[in-house]
């Protein structure tokens, strides 16, 4: 799965997430689709379509797809992923071990080993060269990083020229007036 890197030295945000995810990887699909009012399912199937219409629209059609799933929890949207692009190399990571461990668990049971791998880290230093993804797809991220617009940088920096970006989030808007 990767080594923890720099998650010993991760800020107060980033240490309450962990807490926060650690108790939770049985439940959280579950937990997701009650904040969201039943909608995370519907959400996450539209980004994952979407996602794959803009893959198939570069022409790789066939060719072998190499996806990051950042912020992957129990890896839902990396499975999802690999059900819809059936050429996808998935990889999922996330700063939770025990949402990795919930993860791999379903990965084995979804019968996609092969195909789906994770790695221990943070969506703010991704341990992947420049442009080594034809997509990149994340949830629920922006709200537990220090710094969302320098986490996107990072996003786009390991997504390959006219690749796909998908993601899901959702929070109360800070102006609703």
């Amino acid at each position: 799965m990767g080594s923890p890197g720099d998650l010993v030295t991760a800020s107060a945000r980033t240490r309450h997430a962990r807490r926060l995810f650690a108790g939770i990887p049985s439940n959280y699909d579950l937990i997701a689709e009650v904040l969201s009012f039943g909608q995370n399912g519907r959400w996450r199937r539209t980004m994952v379509a979407t996602v794959r219409a803009g893959l198939e629209s570069t022409g790789r059609e066939g060719l072998p797809v190499r996806v990051l799933d950042v912020a992957t929890g129990p890896a839902s949207v990396a499975i999802d992923v690999a059900r819809a692009l059936p050429s996808a190399r998935v990889v999922g990571i996330d700063q939770s071990p025990e949402m990795l461990g919930a993860g791999v668990a379903r990965v084995r049971a979804a019968s996609l080993n092969g195909r789906v791998r994770f790695v221990l880290g943070r969506g703010e230093r991704l341990p992947f060269p420049d442009g080594a993804f034809d997509a990149v797809t994340f949830t629920y991220l922006l709200r537990y990083v220090d710094d969302p617009a320098a986490t996107l940088r990072e996003l786009t920096r390991v997504l390959r020229d006219g690749g796909a970006l998908g993601n899901l989030e959702f929070a109360v808007p800070t102006n609703a007036a």
